[in-house]
């Protein structure tokens, strides 16, 4: 009868758990990483109260110099950085740091690191199954591909890819500068942009091995001199959207699915005809249903912001909005579309935006962050 009545308790207090934790608002983590200027602290840890839009710090790992790109693993057990920090004896060369995420609190603990091959590496991201991590070396123009165990730690490289080639502008491409590498998502063929030889190069991949290969369509041109950096997916449609940073340009392109070949059907400018100062873009990025595109203006210090067509996936411009601060460099759109966070490094700022329903357009809060270099944002919800 006693074990009854214990097993009775404990199914009563497991229930009440569930039925809390369900109850429960997600606890809201937000990852910046920095360069490391003006006393930054390496890569932050916020947790994110949307009631009261405030940010309360975590965690600080100073030890990361310059941990300026960040990706979350699809499981949202682990974070990939990579940095400017050397990893062991290969002082030559950036990094990739693992960590893993307790899923309490947010907080990250390290546990490993291998060496980018690099000297600047710029951009990692991770394949659809979590298996495999790509690392986008700019300095060198080359690509990293790592394994990723069952601990969340990664392998040694697995393939490096070394672009070749140049383009019109001899301060900016004299040779390959590889900037972000994205897989598909049907995970069948990872695009990378070259800024240094105006191309995004196109890849099969090998879900299994990990191994890429040329595609039948190896790579796509853009218009020479425009210097791709960052790319994003629409959401729902075979359309893929470009941010020339040299150019201060937006292209579209439809993506065949069998080949992962890419046909250009627009190119649109990022910046009013008027804007008099000097110009790059940075980052893009759809809203959770694909229905506006945002692009961030480094000179301008702005976003443009445009409406998707939802048949054809084209763009219309629907404005500019400040973003309060000096070289907006990285963005983040929440997945409930009601928010947005501006990077502004040279201000050293994180602003907060609300986006309004049927323009898509943000409306600053007057909520800011400080944050020395702030360049990377990711968000979790616990």
């Amino acid at each position: 009868m006693k074990n009854v009545l214990i097993a009775i308790v404990l199914s009563i207090i497991f229930l009440t758990g569930c039925k809390d934790r369900q109850n429960d608002v997600p606890k809201e983590i937000i990852y910046v990483g920095t360069f490391t200027e003006r006393n930054s602290q390496g890569l932050y840890v916020f947790e994110f109260v949307r009631d009261s839009l405030q940010f309360k710090l975590l965690q600080q790992i100073p030890e990361l110099e310059s941990p300026s790109f960040l990706e979350i693993h699809p499981s949202h057990r682990y974070l990939y950085v990579v940095s400017r920090h050397p990893a062991g004896e290969k002082k030559e060369w950036g990094s990739v740091q693992s960590f893993v995420i307790d899923s309490l609190t947010g907080k990250l603990i390290p546990v490993n690191e291998k060496p980018s091959y690099g000297k600047g590496p710029c951009h990692i991201s991770i394949d659809q199954s979590g298996k495999f991590v790509f690392v986008s070396n700019y300095n060198e123009g080359s690509l990293v591909v790592y394994g990723v165990n069952h601990d969340g730690s990664l392998t040694d490289s697995l393939q490096t890819i070394q672009h070749l080639g140049r383009s019109l502008n001899e301060n900016r491409q004299e040779g390959p500068h590889v900037h972000s590498a994205l897989i598909s998502p049907d995970n069948r063929f990872l695009y990378v942009a070259d800024l240094g030889i105006d191309k995004i190069m196109i890849y099969s991949f090998d879900a299994r091995s990990g191994y890429l290969a040329p595609a039948s369509s190896p790579y796509t041109m853009v218009q020479p001199g425009a210097g791709p950096r960052h790319f994003n997916f629409h959401p729902a449609k075979n359309v893929l959207y470009l941010a020339e940073e040299l150019s201060s340009t937006t292209s579209v392109f439809l993506r065949d699915t069998s080949s992962g070949a890419l046909t250009e059907i627009q190119r649109i400018t990022s910046i009013p005809d008027n804007c008099d100062t000097t110009n790059t873009n940075a980052d893009i990025h759809t809203d959770a249903t694909g229905k506006f595109l945002y692009v961030s203006n480094r000179g301008h210090n702005s976003l443009a912001v445009y409406a998707i067509n939802p048949e054809s996936g084209l763009l219309t411009l629907a404005g500019y909005q400040s973003t309060y601060g000096d070289h907006p460099r990285n963005f983040l759109v929440d997945d409930s579309d009601s928010l947005l966070f501006v990077a502004n490094r040279f201000t050293d700022n994180i602003n907060l935006f609300k986006l309004n329903d049927n323009t898509g357009m943000p409306e600053f809060t007057g909520v800011t962050l400080t944050v020395p270099g702030a360049v990377c944002l990711k968000m979790l919800k616990l």
